[in-house]
């Protein structure tokens, strides 16, 4: 029992992550200055890409947890990745990164935007910039979609309910609650029964090659 315990340890131990608490905090805090709308994009580059704190797997796995839950993604995140870390404190830690910065700049901005904001190249700015901010996410939702083919549902089921989830949202205007209890259960479900399955065919396995083989 504490042999298993040591090497739990160890497997987290040789995780990548943040150093030190103030190396989680200023992290989150470079992330959040760079989430200009599309943070989605941003997230999965700083901590997939370069940091390589979660694999793309991870990082599908727990963005999805963090979205079903209330609150901002992003937070949601942070806490969890800054909870596996260091605690509840580490999840304390990643919510200020995230937001401290970001609200002394949104403060200073509101004060200035006070004064301009019926100027007609302010909103041509704004209203130009949903098309970079469409456009990063539908990049992040492509290079993300690889990691399908390692879901226990597969590359095809998880490319139909990814579909539907996007017609039921985009096209058909369904309450995301309504959504995310209908596709979501199912996508739950279907893969507990997949995993199930390939569980029992490799125990099989397992058992055929250490029985020794019975005489002739």
């Amino acid at each position: 029992m504490s042999s298993t315990r040591e090497q739990h340890t160890n497997l987290h131990a040789q995780k990548p992550g943040p150093i030190s608490r103030l190396d989680l905090f200023l992290s989150f805090s470079i992330l959040a200055l760079q989430g200009f709308g599309g943070v989605l994009a941003v997230v999965q580059r700083e901590l997939v890409e370069k940091k390589k704190w979660l694999t793309t797997e991870e990082f599908v796995e727990q963005w999805s947890v963090a979205q079903i839950l209330p609150g901002p993604n992003v937070v949601n995140l942070g806490v969890m990745i800054g909870q596996r870390a260091f605690g509840a404190s580490g999840a304390l830690v990643a919510v200020a990164g995230l937001i401290t910065f970001p609200l002394i700049i949104l403060l200073i901005i509101a004060a200035l935007y006070t004064g301009v904001s019926d100027e007609q190249w302010i909103q041509s700015s704004l209203k130009g910039m949903n098309s970079v901010v469409s456009g990063l996410i539908i990049a992040t939702a492509l290079k993300l979609a690889s990691a399908l083919s390692k879901n226990q549902l597969g590359t095809f089921l998880g490319v139909l309910i990814a579909a539907l989830t996007f017609s039921a949202v985009a096209l058909l205007h369904l309450p995301l609650l309504f959504v995310l209890v209908v596709l979501g259960s199912t996508s739950c479900i279907v893969a507990y029964r997949k995993t199930l399955k390939m569980n029992e065919l490799e125990n099989d396995r397992n058992k055929k090659t250490q029985d020794p083989q019975e005489p002739k």
